[in-house]
């Protein structure tokens, strides 16, 4: 079933501009569409209509950062019948609207040295616990490296507590408020294609069982995502400056 699973993936690389729904998936898959549902989400952590639109939003985001066309017109190429729902779905996936995502893209690149600070504004939530461990570098991850506490198995918006592994690779998230996370770390190659996106490298580690005054250690290998994973969205996986910097 898994390469079924797979040629569908491939179907919603090449034609999310397309109204396609579940009926149309499964179709391609050649299987009723209740079996298709169970074995895509057993098989990429998410449903086919999440995938789809986290494929349409870092289309979008590509579209935002290298063309001039409005977002609109963005909106109209990656599938979306409404500008406002687009901009609704890319705000909540990105932690930034179609137009300041823009804008900072266009900010000069240059290295990360603030840690974001949590999101939420000032207030402290009044239970927390603590997470830290060791990130293990694996293959072509260079400096800086963030790791994060999110709401869902996705990197989507922005993390409610947030850290730099550096060089050295150790992480500590003192305050993670309580609740049942996933911790998701970052890192661009060391070296990046001339003109091309490059993956990001990834490591993820979920759901964690967050309780106040509880400590947790984890260990993360970062990698190269396979197509079983959705892209990143979060504009935390964007090298150079976001919006998050404290």
């Amino acid at each position: 079933m898994e390469h079924l699973v797979q040629h569908a993936v491939t179907t919603i690389h090449e034609r999310y501009g397309e109204a396609l729904s579940l009926d149309d998936l499964a179709r391609t898959a050649m299987v009723s569409k209740y079996h298709f549902l169970r074995q895509f989400t057993r098989v990429t952590g998410v449903t086919p209509g999440r995938f789809l639109n986290a494929v349409r939003l870092q289309e979008a985001k590509r579209l935002l950062r290298t063309t001039p066309l409005t977002v609109a017109d963005i909106a109209v190429r990656v599938g979306y019948s409404s500008a406002g729902s687009f901009t609704r779905r890319f705000t909540e996936a990105v932690a930034l609207s179609p137009t300041g995502y823009r804008a900072l893209s266009r900010t000069p690149r240059t290295p990360r040295t603030a840690v974001p600070a949590p999101a939420g504004g000032t207030a402290r939530p009044a239970r927390c616990g603590a997470v830290g461990g060791v990130l293990h570098p694996g293959d072509g991850a260079g400096p800086p490296v963030c790791v994060g506490a999110f709401a869902g198995p996705l990197v989507q918006g922005a993390p409610v507590c947030l850290a730099d592994a550096g060089r050295s690779g150790r992480f500590h998230l003192p305050r993670v408020p309580e609740g049942t996370w996933y911790l998701h770390a970052l890192a661009h190659p060391a070296v990046r294609a001339r003109g091309r996106d490059t993956a990001t490298l990834l490591a993820t580690a979920g759901p964690l069982e967050v309780r106040g005054g509880a400590a947790h250690r984890v260990d993360l290998t970062l990698c190269a995502p396979d197509w079983t994973r959705p892209p990143v969205l979060s504009a935390l996986a964007d090298p150079g400056p976001h919006p998050l910097a404290a």
